[in-house]
């Protein structure tokens, strides 16, 4: 039993947590496997568009670990390693949620309901349940996996990897204007182009770049939702070097103006506003001091940037890129109409037209799933969220708070941005994001652990410390119970 254990790499067997789970203990690594941990800084490092030619879209390294770690964690179940209920929190309900409208629009296209399908349209449905069930497995397997507050450092400091890696792709291409993806896809045999990634494009006078994503919106839209991580992680872990930790993530920032990206300076201030209020003081006040620095320093080394991003938010309905969305509405309000419970079907909205792309997550699911996939997918984008923010108030453990205040901000930025373009259809997004849950999944059981525990601690402490709460209860002797000793006495 503990060699089948050992071999499934994702889940261990349930222990309780103590309060020193709760706090990071620099002489304690981290227990979350390996093959996890690989599979968050896969998504930043392989290719999105390269492919096995067999499984088509599908077939993608970090798409495959992840569906991998599904089936680790059905086995486990299936052979009584652990119980599946076990570790429940609001993400599994947003992930469940969307489960069951894709699988509602699903039948309903497969079964005629919705109209005519083509091979085409049955293919788009197959890779957007692949997805969803890929996003389960991430979903499902970080949160088991995490049990103490260093098992949660270990995987971020994963995700941070892949993201630095990412990072500084985006400043080559930002800079020398080569590409270095080019060089991993040429190493990967046996795969193939599958297309589809925007490593550049001009916008007014700059070049955006997309690191090791797919387009530079979601270059912009994944470094905001990994930026509050980064700081939490520059001011609690306690290994390596803390100018790399910081400089990761002035990369973060530095990737996020390469992009020249509304939806990036929207993440950037909803990931601020909502992260820094559980920041420690003395952080909150470097915060104060160092971001105006940060930007100032930030238009003075990229010629352009004020200029072009100006240019970006005075442009009004001149903008193409804002005319094309509001043009859309009407297009958007005609499919409702015709199928408005459960849509043409997953992944079934294949615009023919650039221009008739829906830049919005929530429509795009609106027309795709219908309402029920609506609701399905608004909560999965905002649970995780609200379930962090309500941990991070109820914490009052700093490091454990700031962690949970952080997820608040990514699945935050995450919800928000999802307005500005079709998250879901951009693949490193797509595999981040159920990251993003699951942590926000085991902050949510390590949180409520802490309020099971609170008042057992709190009860130790007051009988260790007689002085409480100002009261200045001095020890009476035998029979003199009540008698309030003075100085005249």
């Amino acid at each position: 039993m503990k060699t089948l254990r050992a071999k499934t790499l994702i889940l261990r067997p349930h222990t309780e947590i103590h309060t020193l789970d709760l706090e990071i203990q620099p002489a304690k690594g981290t227990t979350v496997s390996l093959l996890v941990r690989f599979a968050a800084f896969s998504i930043f490092f392989f290719p999105a568009n390269m492919v096995l030619k067999p499984l088509g879209a599908i077939g993608t390294v970090p798409l495959m670990l992840a569906l991998l770690l599904l089936g680790l964690w059905l086995c486990s179940v299936l052979f009584g390693l652990h119980h599946p209920l076990a570790a429940r929190h609001p993400g599994r309900l947003g992930i469940g949620l969307l489960w069951l409208g894709t699988c509602a629009s699903y039948v309903a296209m497969f079964s005629g309901l919705t109209g005519n399908t083509s091979i085409a349209s049955q293919a788009s449905a197959d890779r957007w349940l692949v997805l969803i069930l890929a996003s389960a497995g991430i979903v499902l397997s970080v949160g088991e996996a995490l049990r103490t507050l260093n098992d949660a450092m270990g995987l971020v400091r994963a995700l941070l990897a892949g993201a630095l890696f990412c990072c500084l792709v985006a400043m080559v291409q930002f800079v020398l204007r080569i590409n270095p993806m080019l060089w991993i896809q040429e190493i990967m045999v046996g795969f193939t182009d599958n297309g589809g990634e925007t490593a550049f494009q001009v916008r007014g006078l700059l070049t955006r770049v997309a690191g090791s994503t797919f387009h530079s919106i979601e270059l912009a839209v994944v470094c905001s939702m990994l930026l509050p991580l980064s700081i939490w992680r520059g001011i609690y872990d306690t290994t390596g070097r803390k100018w790399i930790h910081w400089a990761g993530t002035a990369l973060l920032v530095f990737a996020i103006a390469s992009t020249v990206s509304r939806s990036g300076v929207l993440g950037l201030v909803v990931c601020m506003v909502v992260f820094t209020p559980f920041l420690p003081k003395a952080a909150r006040r470097w915060a104060l001091v160092m971001a105006p620095t940060a930007l100032a320093a930030l238009f003075l080394t990229v010629p352009g940037l004020i200029g072009t991003l100006t240019s970006q938010f005075t442009a009004g309905s001149s903008d193409l890129s804002v005319s094309t969305r509001t043009n859309n509405y009407p297009r958007v309000a005609r499919l409702f109409g015709e199928l408005p419970f459960l849509g043409l079907g997953p992944g079934n909205y294949r615009p023919t037209d650039a221009l008739q792309i829906l830049d919005n997550q929530y429509l795009n699911s609106l027309v795709t799933l219908g309402l029920v996939g609506l609701l399905g997918i608004i909560a999965y984008l905002t649970l995780p969220a609200v379930s962090a923010l309500l941990a991070a108030r109820a914490s009052r453990i700093p490091a454990l708070r700031a962690l949970a205040g952080a997820l608040a901000a990514s699945g935050a930025v995450a919800a928000a941005c999802s307005l500005t373009f079709d998250s879901m259809s951009f693949p490193v997004f797509a595999l981040l994001y159920p990251f993003i849950v699951g942590l926000s999944g085991g902050i949510w059981i390590m949180v409520r652990r802490e309020l099971e525990l609170r008042p057992a601690d709190e009860a130790v402490h007051n009988t260790s410390s007689p002085h409480q709460s100002g009261n200045n209860h001095k020890p009476t002797s035998p029979g003199m119970e009540g008698t309030q000793w003075t100085r005249s006495q």
